[in-house]
């Protein structure tokens, strides 16, 4: 049975166009305008959203993201209501595809059967658990598939074509490719390397195989876009966010234009990294119908 993020990469490669995946921290500053932002996401050009669970030992994530889990956690959000942003935004929005992003402890202690059922319910489509290698799938991995989530793997530049099929053997929805080695955050600078990547891996699946890491603006997005089935910005429109807040870490009445407006300016650079030469619009009206509708 397809899933949200099958549908949606299907609808997109249909377009002939690249995903863009945003992620965001859940309960950043607030749950109030974490919520805010999440329904402010879609009509500013996200198709896939990747919700941040916070975790106070982020090994993976660079300064930014780990000062957005910071805050979450001071604002006291938790695993259930990560769960509960999900339900909320669900109210509104049955159709784009939602990521839980994190760390495998939160998950442990809240019980792994009880953490599915109540994720499945509140409608998640997916994980990312960076810390359980394939060798532990039937830790997580596996009996989220039994429940209906895609289970998204990470593959980095060190991981070669004798560790490929292990990390694939049980990914489903898409493919995270890390397009660098070190945390989130780090600038992005080697296109050809990732490009040569991305063709190396779908060498070894059908899935999509969507990019993260070092993807900052909307060059960053259109250069990516044009070889990869997605793109992931998260860091920057963490920073984004930050840079919005008021001296004491809260909201203010900028904060979530402040992630909408980079996510328009990078979504325009996604859908036009394959327009046909001379401008024209490409299928279904590109990133031209797009804006018109978006502004209208």
């Amino acid at each position: 049975m397809s899933t949200r993020i099958d549908d949606r990469f299907a609808a997109l490669k249909s377009e002939g166009r690249a995903a863009l995946v945003t992620f965001v921290m859940a309960g950043d500053p607030g749950p109030v305008t974490s919520l805010d932002i999440l329904k402010a996401l879609p009509a500013a050009g996200a198709d896939v959203i990747e919700l941040g669970m916070p975790f106070t030992d982020p090994m993976a994530d660079g300064p930014a993201i780990q000062a957005a889990g910071l805050r979450a956690l001071k604002a006291g959000m938790t695993v259930k209501g990560t769960l509960q942003l999900v339900k909320d935004f669900r109210a509104g929005d049955n159709a784009t595809p939602i990521v839980l992003m994190g760390y495998y402890n939160p998950i442990y202690v809240y019980g792994v059967d009880k953490f599915l059922a109540d994720a499945k319910a509140a409608g998640v489509d997916g994980l990312i658990v960076v810390d359980l290698p394939p060798e532990e799938d039937a830790e997580l991995c596996i009996p989220a598939r039994n429940a209906g989530l895609n289970f998204i793997r990470l593959a980095t530049p060190t991981t070669d074509d004798k560790r490929l099929p292990k990390v694939l053997a049980n990914t489903s929805g898409f493919v995270y490719y890390v397009s660098l080695t070190g945390i989130t955050g780090a600038a992005l600078a080697d296109y050809a390397g990732v490009s040569e990547a991305v063709k190396r891996i779908k060498g070894h699946t059908k899935l999509p195989i969507a990019v993260g890491f070092g993807v900052k603006n909307t060059q960053n997005a259109a250069e990516i876009a044009r070889y990869a089935d997605g793109v992931v910005v998260g860091s920057a429109l963490v920073d984004a966010l930050k840079e919005s807040l008021d001296e004491g870490g809260k909201a203010t009445e900028k904060s979530v234009e402040a992630v909408t407006s980079l996510v328009v300016s990078i979504a325009a650079g996604v859908r036009s990294a394959r327009a046909p030469a001379g401008g024209a619009p490409a299928k279904n009206g590109g990133v031209f119908s797009w804006l018109k509708r978006l502004w209208a």
